[in-house]
């Protein structure tokens, strides 16, 4: 196995992965803030965390993986009280939406899913710390961060302080990403607005006081990594840095991963240019969630992925292609014996796979072992030349991958369906495949040839092609 290695945005560089405990990682990552549903870009994030968690699972390390719900911010305080409804009944219908659609895209969950809204006391205790070691000012009921105590504010972003304004402040959670000004720890409560009533007054957290104290409450003080879109690099994980070394005097992240945008057809994704996808959006179009994860995960996180339908539509083919080799693997005879040119070129490709994942997470080099190794092998089975004792071997090597990118098993039609999607229920399962192809052979056997053709034109409507061999087997195909 190699070394993994990782880009530390915190250094610049490409560093040895070498966790606190060995043999134990305690990562975690920025979910969704839940006042809508998540698009396509969030979700580009979202599959990088999740193959980032498969692989260190693949090499044998126990996670400890916290992934928070920002359930509470001003746009869900804003929305809330427009429909006149709670925080929390406002942002369940989005939470669920979320898990849905993580489990469409075959997203691990966590060992904690975590939501703000649980945790008011662990942020009013931060709080408190930083008051203590006389960080924070109050203003108008406020309470806020004083960036110039903290001599190493900017040492993520690498953000230019020489422009700051002593004093300046802001008050709102999201801000320019070109100004460093003091942020709202804790906010006085407005008019018509949930607040909570706690020992450093009535109002709400701020955002960025959200994931650290939830961070440091389930993983300790320092942790290992540390993810979320490049975006969130300033202000919030430069805020996070800031008040959680303020409080405890320890490194806060060892390793920073940040993914980097997606963009549409080549263009930012916006509403104003109707190039805004939801994963609800592409599904209602016809498109499988096993081709939306295969193409989010097949650009590297720190490349910009340029999301288009011709490669969503690629994408497609690939799963296919994928799955049709699986299945040769799984239906086919092959001569006994052994083969050392076809062992040598699988061991190849398993190396490659791993290297490729362990040279900060590379994704297409990964892929490309894989799939470079499906077209020699078919090559070699149309030719009689792949023998039984490289099955296992290869079969290993799929098996190792799909832990990873997890587009191998033909489930779309019953992810789509459990959305509610039924008109896509031509996404026939394997086993529900086999079980018609020998209801098909049976009635060929009892010279039913009027159920034989119904079945083979059924699987032909949902894509199965059959072939039937001379000596009577069958092999069936995905179009």
């Amino acid at each position: 196995m190699h070394e993994i290695r990782v880009h530390n945005t915190l250094s610049g560089k490409v560093e040895p992965f070498v966790p606190l405990e060995p043999g134990e990682i305690r990562m975690y990552t920025c979910g969704p803030t839940v006042y809508d549903y998540a698009h396509i870009g969030n979700f580009r994030t979202f599959v990088f965390q999740d193959i980032l968690r498969r692989f260190l699972k693949l090499r044998g390390f126990k996670l400890t993986h916290v992934m928070n719900l920002t359930d509470v911010d001003d746009r869900i305080i804003a929305n809330a009280a427009k429909a006149g409804i709670s925080i929390r009944d406002y942002t369940e219908k989005y939470i669920q939406a979320f898990f849905a659609d993580c489990r469409a895209l075959s997203v691990e969950s966590p060992e904690h899913w975590i939501r703000a809204t649980d945790h008011i006391d662990d942020m009013v205790a931060l709080i408190q710390r930083l008051q203590k070691n006389t960080y924070t000012y109050p203003s108008e009921g406020s309470l806020y961060y004083r960036i110039a105590k903290f001599k190493d504010y900017g040492k993520l972003s690498k953000i230019d302080l020489t422009g700051i304004q002593a004093g300046a402040r802001v008050d709102n959670d999201r801000y320019d990403k070109e100004s460093a000004r003091d942020f709202a720890l804790w906010k006085a409560p407005k008019p018509g607005e949930h607040f909570w009533k706690t020992p450093i007054g009535a109002g709400r957290p701020g955002w960025h006081i959200e994931c650290s104290a939830m961070a440091m409450k389930y993983l300790g003080e320092t942790l290992d990594i540390h993810t979320g879109g490049i975006d969130l690099a300033f202000p919030h994980h430069e805020n996070e840095i800031a008040q959680s070394e303020a409080a405890t005097g320890k490194p806060f992240v060892r390793y920073w991963l940040h993914a980097e945008h997606l963009l549409v057809e080549g263009e930012k994704m916006s509403k104003s240019l109707g190039n805004f996808f939801t994963l609800r959006d592409l599904f209602a179009k016809g498109y499988k969630p096993s081709a939306l994860r295969f193409a989010l995960a097949s650009v590297p996180y720190r490349r910009q992925l340029n999301f288009t339908f011709d490669g969503l539509q690629q994408a497609t083919s690939s799963v296919e292609r994928l799955r049709n080799f699986a299945a040769r693997l799984k239906q086919e005879k092959f001569p006994a014996g052994s083969q050392p040119a076809i062992a040598e070129r699988i061991a190849k490709a398993a190396d490659d796979f791993d290297a490729g994942l362990s040279d900060d997470l590379n994704t297409a080099q990964a892929l490309a072992a894989v799939y470079d190794l499906v077209r020699e092998a078919n090559i070699a089975m149309d030719k009689g030349e792949f023998r039984q004792g490289e099955l296992a071997a290869v079969q290993e090597l799929l098996a190792n991958f799909d832990r990873v990118f997890a587009v191998l098993e033909d489930n779309d039609g019953e992810k789509l369906q459990a959305l509610g999607y039924t008109d896509a229920s031509s996404g026939l399962g394997d086993a529900a495949i086999e079980k018609l192809v020998a209801a098909r052979q049976a009635a060929r056997q009892r010279r039913d040839f009027a159920a034989s053709d119904r079945i083979r034109k059924e699987l032909a409507e949902r894509g199965i092609l059959l072939e039937d061999a001379k000596d009577g087997s069958v092999r069936w195909k995905r179009k």
